[in-house]
C-alpha cells in the first residue's frame, strides 16, 4: 500500500491572547491519499482553517505557535522546512482557495497579472507564454471573454466569477493537493453547485487530492469520500462519508446531521445544537462537548475522551459503539 500524500500527526497549534494561550488545534491526526477528496467539517472556531493554514505555512508567526506534531507531505515534514523551500511548494504542489476571493486577490493588480505570477514563478514560463496559459485557464474554469477578463480588476467581477478565478489560479501549476476553505460561502445555490462541480471535475481530471473545509454537511455528502469532524480544536469523529452520515458515532456529528435541512421535508422548526463552541482559551479538562450534549453523564467529566477505533472509523466519545461502556 502506498504512503498517503499528506499526513497530519498529532498536530497542536495555539495562539497568544490576552486571556492566555488559545488552543486552536489539539492532537489532530488524519491522512489524505493522492486523488482523494476529504471533507473537514465543524462549526466556526473548531480549528478547521487553522489546520489548513498550518499545512500551507500561513499562520501568523507573531501569534501562532506549533505546540507539537508534524505535517508530512510526500514524507517530508512541512513544519521543519526552511521558508524558501516552503515558498517553492506553496502555490505549486500545494494550493489553497480562500473563503473570500475579494480579500484574497490583490485589488490593484489585474486578473491577468495575478494569474501569470505563479506560472512565471513556479513554472518558469515567459511573460507571453504565461499570459497565453492564464487565458486558457480562465476558459477552462467556465468563464467567457477570457481575454477581456485578463485585463479586469477584481472589483469588476462578481463573487462567482472571482471564485472561478481563484480556482484557475490554484490549478495553474497542477498541484498535488488543493485546499478549498468554504469555497461557496455567500454564493447563491446555483453558482454554489457550479463551483462544486468544477472542483470535483478538476480534481478527477488531474488526479488531485482535495481537502474541502466547510460547515455544510450537504456539501460533504456531495463531494467527499472521507470526512473529519472537528469540535473545539479536536477531531471527534472521522471515517468514510457515507458511513458517518448514515451511522454517526459522536453526539456532535448527530447534532450536525439533525440540524441539516432536508429537501422536501417540512418541519415547524429546524433542530439546533444548544449552546455554542466553548472559549478555546478556557477549555475544561474533560469532553469539550459536555455542556451541549444530550447524552452527557458524570463519566464524561473524568477526562478528555481519546479518539479510538481503527483505520476505517474513529470517534472520541465514551458512549460510542467503539468504546467500552462506562458507568
Amino acid at each position: 500500500m502506498s504512503e498517503p500524500l499528506v499526513t497530519f500527526n498529532q498536530l497542536s497549534v495555539s495562539f497568544a491572547a490576552e486571556q492566555g494561550r488559545v488552543r486552536a488545534v489539539q492532537e489532530v491526526s488524519f491522512a489524505i491519499k493522492a486523488g482523494q477528496t476529504i471533507g473537514v467539517v465543524g462549526e466556526s472556531g473548531c480549528g478547521k482553517s487553522v489546520t489548513a493554514m498550518s499545512l500551507m505555512g500561513l499562520l501568523p508567526p507573531q501569534a501562532a505557535r506549533i505546540d507539537g506534531g508534524e505535517i508530512r507531505f510526500q514524507g517530508e515534514d512541512l513544519l521543519r522546512l526552511k521558508p524558501s523551500k516552503m515558498a517553492d511548494l506553496r502555490g505549486n504542489q500545494l494550493a489553497m482557495i480562500f473563503q473570500e476571493p475579494m480579500t484574497a486577490l490583490n485589488p490593484v493588480l489585474t486578473i491577468g497579472e495575478q494569474l501569470c505570477e505563479p506560472l512565471i514563478r513556479h513554472r518558469g514560463l515567459s511573460p507571453k507564454a504565461a499570459w497565453q496559459r492564464a487565458t486558457q485557464l480562465i476558459a477552462e474554469v467556465g468563464l467567457a471573454r477570457a481575454e477581456s477578463l485578463m485585463s479586469s480588476y477584481p472589483h469588476q467581477l462578481s463573487g462567482g466569477m472571482l471564485q472561478r478565478i481563484m480556482i484557475a489560479m490554484a490549478l495553474s501549476c497542477q498541484p498535488k493537493l488543493l485546499i478549498a476553505d468554504e469555497p461557496t460561502t455567500a454564493l447563491d445555490v446555483t453558482v454554489q453547485a457550479q463551483i462544486l462541480r468544477l472542483l470535483r471535475d478538476q480534481a478527477q481530471a488531474h488526479h488531485m487530492a482535495l481537502m474541502l473545509i466547510t460547515h455544510d454537511l450537504g456539501v460533504i455528502a456531495q463531494m467527499a469520500e472521507h470526512v473529519v469532524v472537528m469540535y473545539a480544536g479536536r477531531i471527534v469523529e472521522q471515517g468514510p462519508t457515507a458511513d458517518v452520515l448514515r451511522h454517526p458515532l459522536h453526539p456532535y456529528t448527530k447534532g450536525l446531521i439533525a440540524s441539516r435541512p432536508v429537501p422536501g421535508e417540512r418541519r415547524r422548526r429546524l433542530y439546533s445544537i444548544p449552546g455554542q463552541v466553548p472559549d478555546l482559551a478556557e477549555l475544561p479538562p474533560w469532553c469539550a462537548f459536555y455542556d451541549r450534549c444530550e447524552r452527557a453523564t458524570d463519566a464524561c467529566r473524568r477526562g478528555i475522551p481519546p479518539l479510538v477505533g481503527d483505520e476505517t472509523r474513529q470517534a472520541a466519545c465514551i458512549h460510542s459503539a467503539l468504546t467500552e461502556p462506562q458507568a
